[in-house]
Formats: C-alpha cells, sequence, structure tokens
C-alpha cells in the first residue's frame, strides 16, 4: 500500500517546516513540499499542512501577506473540495487571514511572546487530525507565539459552540483568547488549526509525547 501524500506548505519565513516534515515522515506518511508560488492539483494529495513559523517576516499582520500567495489559491481549491487541512501557529494565522477559517489572531493580551508547554483540551476531535483523541481529553502541548489571542464577536463565538466547531481550548487562558480557544475548525469540518505545536511534542524528552496523536 503506498504512502498517504501529505502537502506541507512553506513561504518565506517558514520556521517549523522541518519538524512537521519529520513528524509527517515518522509517523507513516509521506511528506512534499508546496512552495509559497506553486500551483498544484488537489488530487494528488491525501492532506494538508501548513507550519509554524514567521511567515514573510510576520509583516504588516501574522499570515496576511502569506494568505494571499499562488498557492494558496490551490489550497482554497483544496479546502472546497473537503480535503483535510491542518494548521499550526503561523499555519493558523494564515488559514484565518485567508478566511478559510472564522476570527482572527491578535497580539497576546500580556504583548510578550510565550514559550512553553500549556495544558488543553479537546473540544470536539477532528476526523483526521487527531482522530486518535476523545471529546473532554486533556493533553500537553507547547506552544511559542506573540499573536496568539483568538478573537472573533460574540454572536460568531456562539455560533462556534453551537456548531462544534471549537476544536481545543487552553486549560490555563495565558493570552486572553475569546472562549479560552486554542483552536477552532471550519463549518465543514475539514479545515481545522490550532496555535500550540504538536510537531514539538513527538517523544517524551520533549517534555510530551501527545503531539503525535495530531499527525
Amino acid at each position: 500500500m503506498s504512502k498517504k501524500r501529505v502537502g506541507v506548505l512553506r513561504f518565506p519565513g517558514t520556521n517549523c517546516d522541518w519538524d512537521v516534515w519529520n513528524a509527517v515522515k515518522e509517523l507513516g506518511a509521506e511528506p512534499q513540499w508546496l512552495w509559497h508560488q506553486d500551483q498544484f492539483a488537489p488530487s494528488e494529495y491525501e492532506s494538508f499542512i501548513i507550519p509554524g513559523g514567521f511567515s514573510y517576516g510576520d509583516y504588516l499582520r501574522s499570515g496576511a501577506l502569506a494568505a494571499r500567495s499562488p498557492v494558496m489559491d490551490s489550497l482554497r481549491e483544496a479546502a472546497s473540495k473537503g480535503f483535510p487541512i491542518f494548521g499550526i501557529c503561523n499555519g493558523f494565522q494564515i488559514l484565518c487571514e485567508a478566511q478559510l477559517l472564522p476570527g482572527v489572531l491578535l497580539r497576546n493580551i500580556e504583548r510578550r511572546f510565550v514559550d512553553k508547554m500549556i495544558r488543553m483540551k479537546i473540544e470536539n476531535p477532528h476526523s483526521r487530525f487527531g482522530s486518535t483523541l476523545k471529546k473532554g481529553q486533556e493533553v500537553n502541548m507547547p506552544v511559542a507565539h506573540a499573536d496568539g489571542r483568538f478573537h472573533i464577536a460574540e454572536n460568531d463565538l456562539k455560533a462556534l459552540q453551537d456548531n462544534n466547531q471549537i476544536f481545543c481550548t487552553y486549560q490555563n487562558n495565558h493570552n486572553g483568547s475569546a472562549g479560552n480557544i486554542a483552536g477552532v475548525m471550519n463549518k465543514s469540518k475539514n479545515v481545522v488549526a490550532m496555535m500550540p505545536h504538536p510537531e514539538r511534542a513527538l517523544h517524551s524528552w520533549m517534555g510530551s509525547s501527545d503531539g503525535r496523536n495530531f499527525f
């Protein structure tokens, strides 16, 4: 049986790309690079991941320039056709800026870069990324972000709750996110993203191996 091909998007400034590549490969799939200027046929891949980093140096707003890159036109097509798409940290920001996910990521409430291990709860498991996790299960994850505060209008927050679009929440809301949100899904549930870094939690020596569940 051939391995599942996972498209890993890269932008100028992406710095978690090799971590994601190695995680995908270690856990049995075949990663393939997709550069920011690429156009691709979604049918050539099983799923897609946008890693973390500082795409385009986080100029303007985090993820704003990457969201307008040529490769995102193909990713929008993949999203419309129901392909699974996973954004991590800056990938979350990019997906929000591309309007493939609701809300926006703002500067942390204390206006500081946060780099630490946090505890996170799965609110609604995703069918592809984290499918082995159970509703209500808690996991340990590292975070590393300055613009990680999820913001959304109150009415739209209620819609996320009613539609079971909240993927995961912080147990200790370190960045001031609305509804303690650490990750969300789109209405179709094929696009999902979160601020914590599962690729940095693959082995116990990293502080947690809970990240393996997301790949």
